[in-house]
């Protein structure tokens, strides 16, 4: 009559089947160990040491840093600022990052030619979410670049997505995913939402606790730099791995 009630995931089955699946897939296709040895990378000056003024300049150190984390040479890959998402000529089959009005990143694949990624000048407003659209934007040249994905995959944008946290940019991506931002003039004020990136919060936290779980951190400090929201989630999938005594993903990988 007083039971405790039972931990309960965040996502649906299929969700975590997915989510667990691609997990997998990823570690076949760059090996567990990058999962496993990831550095998460925080949004301190440990990690990004270089002044930030929103400059066309701080926006190459910062990718610079997110390339190397990555294990990306910078050098070999050419990145710019574009007005807007209308300003890049659509033959060059953009891969687009964020649902606004712009598209926040774009990777311009032609295996034939150098690497090469815009980032929309209005993301340089937003440390944080520039730095999860150059993962994102960089994660596409890992995994299309290669041939490793099928760029008409239904599900290639969210593995892109899940790559992130899987080399350990998930704070990033994580605290991107959903925001609330407020405006005010002088004759009105309101509220608007932002969504960036194409996971939910909710499988985001589940990504997250299964991200720890598979490293053995029971409970990992970088959770403190995680919203409200994808923390309660990443609590409770921790609650429920432990409750029902989860096997590690990669055992056998």
């Amino acid at each position: 009559m007083f039971g405790l009630t039972k931990p309960k995931l965040p996502v649906t089955e299929e969700q975590k089947r997915w989510v667990d699946s691609s997990f997998l897939r990823l570690a076949g296709l760059l090996g567990s160990d990058r999962l496993l040895e990831a550095t998460v990378v925080l949004p301190t000056p440990e990690y990004f040491p270089d002044p930030y003024d929103r400059s066309e300049a701080a926006l190459q150190s910062m990718f610079e840093r997110v390339a190397g984390h990555m294990r990306l040479n910078p050098s070999d890959i050419d990145v710019k600022l574009c007005a807007s998402a209308d300003e890049v000529t659509r033959d060059l089959a953009p891969f687009r990052s964020g649902e606004t009005s712009g598209a926040a990143g774009l990777y311009h694949h032609d295996p034939a030619e150098r690497p090469h990624i815009s980032i929309n000048e209005t993301e340089l407003e937003d440390p944080m979410a520039l730095v999860a659209v150059l993962a994102h934007e960089l994660g596409h040249i890992i995994l299309l670049r290669p041939g490793l994905v099928d760029r008409a995959a239904a599900d290639m944008e969210p593995l892109n997505d899940l790559l992130t946290v899987f080399l350990g940019f998930g704070i990033f991506t994580a605290k991107s995913a959903f925001r609330f931002e407020q405006h005010q003039d002088y004759s009105k004020q309101g509220w608007s939402a932002r969504r960036l990136g194409y996971l939910s919060e909710e499988q985001l936290g589940y990504a997250l606790a299964q991200f720890a779980f598979e490293r053995g951190e029971q409970k990992p400090a970088w959770r403190s730099f995680l919203n409200t929201n994808i923390a309660a989630y990443l609590k409770r999938s921790a609650a429920c791995m432990d409750k029902n005594n989860e096997p590690r993903l990669f055992v056998a990988v």
